[in-house]
């Protein structure tokens, strides 16, 4: 039986995401979601069950409306790393759900580490 791309894509997502709780101790989640057009990223306390942080192209004050490259994820990545601080937030783990850990997500991923998040 043939896997469509997108069932791939959910069993990776599936794979990725219960490892990553299973090694979580209590940590917030530093969800990614890429389409076509933008990249958006949010930092979730499972715990509880709300959105302490977000970031994403579809934000005027970023400069990168409607930008999907790798650039916009870098700008995107600072955001995330400085609103963390803000919220008192130092250590994360990263679910990159069922994107491969390439371009720009990686790019989002090194600008967060640079600003200051733990992952």
């Amino acid at each position: 039986m043939a896997n469509t791309k997108r069932d791939l894509f959910l069993k990776r997502r599936l794979r990725v995401r219960n490892k990553l709780r299973a090694m979580s101790n209590g940590r917030l989640r530093l969800s990614v979601h890429r389409s076509s057009k933008n990249i958006s990223v949010q930092l979730i306390d499972d715990v509880k069950g709300v959105t302490v942080a977000a970031a994403s192209t579809l934000e005027k004050d970023l400069g990168v409306v409607g930008k999907n490259n790798v650039e916009a994820a870098a700008k995107v990545g600072a955001a995330i790393a400085e609103r963390a601080r803000n919220a008192g937030v130092e250590e994360c783990y990263f679910d990159r759900g069922g994107f491969l850990f390439h371009g720009k997500i990686k790019a989002l991923a090194d600008a967060a580490r640079e600003g200051g998040l733990k992952f």
